[in-house]
This record gives C-alpha cells, sequence and structure tokens, in this order.
C-alpha cells in the first residue's frame, strides 16, 4: 500500500508540474500533504524518471514539454458539426470560443476571426478553475469595473462560476466582501502562492438569469411575447429558457420569472415594445 500511495503522488505531481503555471515547492507539498523535504526527494524522482524538470526565476517548479502533444484530428464535417452543438449551447458562454479555438485548430476549417479575438477568455477560465480547485488566491489583473469607473488589479479568492461562465464569484479581500466579476473584464489572471483566508466569509449566491445578483428584493416579471421577441430574448438571455412556455392556440409566448434588477428586462422592452405586451413588471 505505501508503493501503491508514493506512484499515486508521482502521478499526481507529474499532472500538476505539467500544467501552467510553475508550481512553488510549498504549493506541491501542501497538494500531496507531505513536508517540504519529502516533496524534494520526489522531484528528483521525477527527473530520474526522464521528466525535464525545470526551476525558473521564482524558484518555481514545472515540466517543459519540448514536443506539442498531437491533437486530435478532425474532418470538415465534424467539425461543422461539433460547431454546431456548441454553439446551440448559447452564444453567450465564455468556455464557447476556447472549445471552438481547438477544434478549428485540429481540422481543415479556417478559425473564425471573433472566435480566435476571444479565445483568450478560455484561458481565463482555466487559470480561475485552478485557483478555485486548489483553493488559490488570484490576481484579477487591470480589471475594468463598470460601478467604480476604475482599472485596478483586484486580489480576490474565487469560488465558483456562474453557470454561464460570464461572472466569477468571488471574496474580494481588500473589501471584504463576496463579489461578481465579469469574465470578459479581466485582463489576464495571476494565480498567487497563497491559499484562500477568508473561506468562512465565502458566500455562493447564483444571480438571475440576465446576470444581476442578489441585492435583498425581488421583481416579478411576467410578459407576453410574439415570436421575434421569444427568438431574440433566447439569444440574448439562454438561461432564460426554462422560464419560457408557448401559449397554446396563438403564436405567441409567455415569460414569468423573479429577478433581481428591472434594468435588463427594462432595457430589453424599450427596444421592442411592439412585440411585447407587459402583464407585470
Amino acid at each position: 500500500m505505501l508503493n501503491q500511495h508514493k506512484i499515486l503522488r508521482v502521478l499526481q505531481l507529474i499532472s500538476l508540474l505539467q500544467q501552467e503555471p510553475a508550481k512553488s515547492i510549498h504549493h506541491l507539498a501542501k497538494i500531496i500533504d507531505t513536508t517540504h523535504r519529502t516533496a524534494y526527494r520526489y522531484l528528483d524522482l521525477i527527473r530520474d524518471l526522464g521528466f525535464n524538470l525545470q526551476r525558473d526565476t521564482n524558484k518555481r517548479y514545472y515540466i517543459e514539454n519540448p514536443e506539442p502533444l498531437t491533437a486530435a484530428y478532425f474532418s470538415p464535417e465534424e467539425t461543422d458539426y461539433l460547431r454546431k452543438l456548441i454553439l446551440s449551447s448559447g452564444k453567450d458562454n465564455q468556455l464557447t470560443d476556447a472549445v471552438l479555438k481547438k477544434i478549428y485548430l485540429s481540422s481543415e476549417t479556417t478559425i473564425v476571426g471573433n472566435h480566435l479575438m476571444k479565445a483568450h477568455l478560455g484561458r481565463i477560465v482555466q487559470d480561475l478553475s485552478e485557483a478555485i480547485r486548489y483553493k488559490l488566491q488570484v490576481k484579477l489583473k487591470n480589471y475594468h469595473s463598470l460601478n467604480g469607473s476604475s482599472i485596478r488589479d483586484r486580489i480576490v479568492e474565487p469560488i465558483a462560476f456562474t453557470d454561464n461562465y460570464n461572472s466569477l464569484m468571488a471574496y474580494e479581500v481588500s473589501s471584504g466582501k463576496n463579489k461578481y466579476f465579469n469574465v470578459e473584464r479581466i485582463t489576464s489572471v495571476e494565480l498567487l502562492d497563497k491559499y484562500w483566508e477568508h473561506q468562512e466569509n465565502h458566500l455562493i449566491e447564483q444571480p438571475d438569469p440576465f446576470g444581476f445578483a442578489p441585492s435583498g428584493e425581488t421583481h416579478d416579471v411576467h410578459l407576453k411575447l410574439s415570436l421575434k421577441a421569444y427568438l431574440l430574448l433566447k439569444e440574448e438571455y439562454p438561461l432564460c429558457g426554462p422560464y419560457l412556455r408557448s401559449i397554446p392556440r396563438s403564436e405567441r409566448f409567455e415569460l414569468q420569472l423573479s429577478v433581481n434588477s428591472l434594468k435588463p428586462i427594462q432595457r430589453f422592452i424599450r427596444g421592442l415594445e411592439e412585440e411585447i405586451e407587459i402583464i407585470n413588471l
């Protein structure tokens, strides 16, 4: 059993060291629940196994892969099928462009420009996911705040993503508050060599289908929509889908739900006043 446990630790370290960013010896030792001294012995064993173990200028370790892994090849027909399948989940999902980029790069199909431009969001989601998994603090670099009208770094403890990966739920260390951070407003993410310190204050509150977090009050919304308004609402706010139903023996649809803010639905109605009948707002 001891040898099996040792093998599992080595495999776990290899997997960690092959993923960016590089890891400190403190981080590695904590992940496999051992001392720094034992962690160093595991690193020596990984070198002996033939892995190209490197240490950067910050004394953090990583395994350098001299040759890229061979990617799966998709035919144009397979690529088109996968593209349609992914896009059917709703265009407002930050993972969509990252996954599409990988599909395009492993096929003969030319990548669509806007997907390539937004694919960096997939990297941000990936880094934040790792921080959540290992309970690390992160620096959201040059975060563009709409409410504060500022651009600055934020030190946070990331907790979870909203359903469509548009926003990050996180505890902001400086303010001592749980906040939502729009993924598109994050320039980049830096994983810090520091674990969560305020987990007892973490609070997860899912936003409404329009992306607004709970504010202490809710508003009941009941609308009747034309086919045009129905299709546009599903396209712009795909999370409203479960709250929409067709009205029998008509070509109209009904939306009933509670929201945390009326701003987005009011904005939507203003653009389609002739297509929407307000029952309750």
